[in-house]
């Protein structure tokens, strides 16, 4: 049930073009960032705000839309597909919310490599010198 909870607030974030403040306010304090591209989870809100903040900007344009989802008690998996400068991304967000539906856990996988190279180059540009 807390997925679905969380879910809900997920969708109306990125709706608004998740913007830091609107992130923090769902994200548990203690939550965990697995990004496709840094091997080290990121741990703590400000960092997770700081990585999904910037995913929002990179991803989120015209093109980005969830194709499906997949919902299991506190978890969430949710496919994605967008477009970045003439490259095809296809991704996967696995998202783990607590009892209130505060997001925990957040984890992205993305294909192809070329994908992958490509979102790590644009992230990269977008937190500059967040570790």
């Amino acid at each position: 049930m807390s997925a679905e909870k969380g879910l809900r607030n997920w969708h109306a974030v990125i709706e608004a073009g998740s913007s830091p403040a609107a992130l923090t306010a769902i994200i548990h304090e203690d939550a965990v960032f697995h990004s496709p591209v840094v091997h080290t989870p990121q741990a703590g809100r400000a960092i997770v705000v700081a990585y999904l903040a910037a995913a929002g900007q990179t991803l989120g344009n015209d093109s980005f839309t969830y194709r499906r989802e997949v919902v299991d008690g506190d978890t969430a998996v949710l496919e994605f597909t967008t477009e970045l400068d003439g490259i095809h991304v296809n991704g996967i967000d696995m998202i783990t919310f607590d009892d209130e539906g505060m997001i925990l856990d957040f984890k992205v996988m993305i294909r192809p490599l070329k994908a992958v190279n490509k979102v790590w180059e644009m992230m990269a540009a977008q937190l500059g010198n967040v570790s």
